[in-house]
């Protein structure tokens, strides 16, 4: 039987006052929707120093919020007609271009309309090696970010692709527009990530903690503005939110990204998943992809542009 799981933030003192609801949407927003966290609310899922508590409940600084997800059912995932922006396929893989706004795999508040409901429309062979909630997916991109997966159709395909991931073998290019002006051009940044110890809701960087796992990025500067930075980052791994923590670190948050640094009125972190490249599980042969700034990236930078 699996195990539930338990999400826990503390209220700081910026937070005092809000509504239960609206201060776990804020918390959690790039996993669940805030009408998912109201129904665990109203089910008394959800507690305030041990004590369940309404939607409208008015929090406090220093009170502890526990969000518990009930363990999960067996379900089946839904084929769902939903358009995908397919850029390579064969029998072996595809490369999908993902939208910003989709989610990758059904999850707690969203088991429709993701990435993988819209697989198993499309072919109705795909891995099975990520589980029956997973299937074919062999790395992933938050909610937020847009960009280039690669989805295995067979077992052999996937076990092969994620080995190349593991291996750091794998090359994966992201673009970011950026907070303030990046001082190099070029730069690495080295820094363990691990779970953030005030905040277990983030991740952060963290030199002391045994758990905390290698984490390297590659920068280069595109293009400077006058409040902003257009880079190019590539991944040397693959650890959670490992940009948006890195560029944070660094002082240079991505645009947009409110977990670690600020909305700046935007609706998701300017981040898109430009280029993977990977060898192909059957052929041998390296093959790369490469896909154009979404709309609203392209319309941010060339409001930056008009800035004097």
């Amino acid at each position: 039987m699996e195990k539930k799981e338990i999400f826990r933030i503390e209220v700081a003192a910026g937070d005092s006052g809000k509504r239960l609801d609206k201060f776990a949407a804020e918390k959690m927003h790039d996993k669940f929707s805030r009408a998912f966290l109201q129904r665990l609310i109203r089910d008394g899922n959800v507690l305030v120093d041990g004590e369940p508590r309404k939607n409208h409940y008015e929090i406090r600084s220093g009170e502890r919020v526990e969000i518990e997800l009930p363990a999960p059912s067996e379900f089946d995932v839904m084929a769902e007609k939903i358009p995908l922006d397919i850029v390579y396929e064969d029998d072996q893989l595809l490369v999908v271009n993902k939208s910003s706004d989709m989610v990758v795999h059904p999850a707690p508040g969203n088991y429709s309309g993701t990435l993988v409901n819209a697989l198993l429309a499309h072919c109705k062979d795909l891995s099975g090696v990520g589980g029956v909630k997973k299937p074919g997916i062999v790395h992933r991109l938050d909610k937020g970010t847009s960009g280039l997966l690669v989805v295995a159709k067979t077992d052999q395909a996937h076990r092969f692709l994620a080995k190349q991931f593991k291996a750091k073998t794998a090359r994966r290019v992201y673009i970011a527009v950026v907070k303030g002006v990046v001082q190099y051009d070029n730069g690495i940044i080295d820094a363990p990530i691990g779970r953030d110890r005030r905040d277990r809701m983030k991740m952060a960087v963290d030199f002391e903690s045994e758990s905390a796992r290698e984490a390297t990025t590659r920068y280069h500067v595109l293009k400077r503005f006058k409040d902003a930075t257009v880079i190019e980052l590539t991944l040397g791994t693959g650890r959670t939110h490992q940009v948006r923590v890195h560029m944070a670190h660094l002082g240079h948050p991505v645009l947009g990204d409110a977990r670690y640094g600020t909305a700046s009125g935007l609706k998701r972190p300017m981040l898109h998943a430009k280029t993977i490249g990977f060898i192909h599980p059957v052929t041998k042969k390296f093959m790369e992809f490469s896909s154009e700034l979404p709309a609203d990236m392209k319309k941010l930078i060339a409001a930056k542009k008009g800035m004097v």
